[in-house]
């Protein structure tokens, strides 16, 4: 299982925040996903753990703490929800024409 973490510095970077889950166990790794068109970290990351119980108690420890001047929110992260494949959901081309024909 991962963790969520939210409303991260926009300056953090993985070395950070495995420093700082370090504090509650093995980091397995950290993900920080970066913006295409900025090119910043987005805000939010995902750290794994060796254990459940060290997940537990960094959640425990870290969620609402100041960190980096944020206040931090840290959870399960949840599975990423399906999409599906695109295109629109009414049925429609896209297009924006009327075909004939």
């Amino acid at each position: 299982m991962s963790i969520y973490v939210g409303n991260l510095s926009y300056e953090v970077r993985e070395e950070d925040l495995k420093q700082t889950f370090a504090e509650y166990g093995t980091v397995k790794k950290v993900q920080l996903p970066i913006d295409r068109e900025t090119g910043r970290v987005r805000g939010f990351g995902f750290v794994e753990m060796e254990s459940d119980a060290e997940e537990e108690a960094a959640i425990a420890a870290l969620d609402g703490a100041e960190w980096m001047g944020r206040n931090l929110k840290v959870n399960k992260a949840k599975p990423k929800e399906d999409r599906g494949g695109g295109g629109r959901r009414d049925g429609g081309d896209g297009g924006g024409y009327s075909r004939r024909y």
